[in-house]
C-alpha cells in the first residue's frame, strides 16, 4: 500500500492536492478540493486497469463543474422543497438553486478546500462550517475518510453540530465500468436490492409516498441493462425527467443499526468489471444524467447523458418534510455516521 501527494493546481482558496492511494489491485485518487474522487482505476477480466469515474484533469474543471463529478455532497444532499425547513418551530432558509427548491446545499462542499490527513491506507478530509453558513444552523465539523483495500473503496462519513441541523452526506461520482472514456453505459447491467422507491412530482420533489416497484421501470431487482426502459413513457417515467432516472430507491432490510447492506450491483458485459455498493444508509439515488452534456473532461472527453451514472447512497431526499422518512436531524449529541463501500471484481 502506498500514498503519494502531488500538487493538483491553484484555487482561489489555496493549493489543491491529489492523493494517490495504491493497493495491489486498485488505485484511487482523491483531492482536498471538495473531497473529490478524481480517479478510480480497477482491473477488467483480463487484468487491464482503467479509470472508471468521470471527471476532470484540473481543479478548474471541478470549480466549474455543474454536475457534481466525484464530489462529496453536503451538508444536505439531494433536494429540499421550498429551499427551507423548520426544526423545533424555527424556520431556516437555504439557497434556492433549482427553481424554488434547493439541490445539494448549493454545492457548498465541493467549492471548498478541506484539510487533509494521510494514513497508512487512507486519506481523511475535514471541514468546519460556522453557524448560519448558507442558512444551515449549527457550528458543524465534517470528516470524510477514503480507505482503499485490494477490493474496496470505503468512504466513512462523520459530522457533529452544536445545534440541531439537517445532515445528509453522499458521494456523487459518475461511473462507467468500461472506462471513463468508453462511451455509453446503457448496456451495463444494474441490480438494485430495492422493492420500493420514493415517487417525485414535476419538480423532482418526493411526494411522500413509498411505492412498490413491481411492474414499473423502477424494478431492478432481477437486474437489467440500465438503458432497457429509458424509452418507456407509459408510467411514472413521465414524472421529473422522462429521458432518464433521477429517483431514490429504498434499500431492502434497512435498519438504523450501522450495518452494511448490499444496495446495488453493476456488471459490464464488455469488460467483466463488477461493482457492488454496500451502505449503512437507507436509500440510494440512481441518476442517469438525462440533461448532461459537458466538454473538457479527462483527456478532453465530452460527457453526455449516456456516458455515466451516479449511485448516491443517502437518506431519502426532502426527509425533513416527510415524517414517514428516516430522520435527518442531527446535532446536540446525535452525531451523523455512515459508511459506503464500493467493492470491485471481475467475471467472465
Amino acid at each position: 500500500m502506498s500514498i503519494k501527494k502531488e500538487l493538483f493546481g491553484k484555487t482561489p482558496q489555496g493549493d489543491a492536492y491529489l492523493y494517490t492511494i495504491t493497493s495491489k489491485r486498485l488505485e484511487a485518487v482523491v483531492s482536498n478540493y471538495g473531497a473529490v474522487l478524481v480517479r478510480l482505476c480497477t482491473p477488467d477480466r483480463d487484468g487491464n486497469m482503467k479509470d472508471i469515474v468521470l471527471g476532470f484533469d484540473t481543479p478548474e474543471g471541478y470549480m466549474e463543474n455543474p454536475y457534481c463529478y466525484g464530489a462529496s455532497i453536503g451538508p444536505c444532499t439531494n433536494r429540499t422543497a421550498g429551499a427551507s425547513f423548520e426544526i423545533d418551530g424555527e424556520k431556516y432558509s437555504i439557497p434556492a438553486n433549482e427553481g424554488k427548491n434547493n439541490l445539494h446545499s448549493d454545492k457548498l462542499f465541493y467549492k471548498r478546500l478541506f484539510d487533509a490527513t494521510v494514513g497508512d491506507d487512507s486519506v481523511t478530509f475535514t471541514l468546519s462550517l460556522p453557524d448560519g453558513d448558507a442558512g444551515f444552523p449549527g457550528n458543524r465539523s465534517f470528516r470524510i475518510t477514503y480507505t482503499l483495500t485490494d477490493e474496496d473503496l470505503i468512504i466513512d462519513y462523520h459530522a457533529q453540530s452544536d445545534k440541531k441541523t439537517v445532515i445528509n452526506l453522499t458521494n456523487h461520482s459518475y461511473f462507467n465500468l468500461a472506462g471513463q472514456d468508453s462511451g455509453e453505459v446503457l448496456d451495463q447491467c444494474l441490480t438494485l436490492n430495492c422493492s420500493s422507491y420514493t415517487p417525485v412530482d414535476s419538480e423532482n420533489i418526493p411526494t411522500g409516498e413509498i411505492a412498490d416497484v413491481t411492474g414499473t421501470i423502477f424494478d431492478f431487482r432481477e437486474g437489467k441493462p440500465i438503458g432497457r426502459d429509458l424509452a418507456r413513457s407509459d408510467d411514472e417515467a413521465a414524472q421529473g425527467r422522462p429521458e432518464g432516472y433521477d429517483h431514490n430507491f429504498v434499500i431492502d432490510g434497512y435498519q438504523d443499526d450501522g450495518k452494511l447492506r448490499e444496495a446495488a450491483e453493476v456488471w459490464d458485459p464488455a469488460t467483466g468489471r463488477v461493482m457492488k455498493v454496500l451502505t449503512t444508509l437507507p436509500g440510494i439515488q440512481l441518476y442517469t444524467s438525462a440533461d448532461m452534456v459537458v466538454g473538457g473532461g479527462k483527456g478532453g472527453r465530452t460527457y453526455s447523458h449516456s456516458t455515466g451514472y451516479a449511485l448516491e447512497t443517502q437518506y431519502y431526499p426532502d426527509s425533513i418534510h416527510n415524517d414517514n422518512f428516516p430522520d435527518v436531524v442531527f446535532g446536540e449529541g446525535r452525531d451523523y455516521e455512515s459508511t459506503t463501500v464500493f467493492r470491485f471484481g471481475a467475471c467472465r
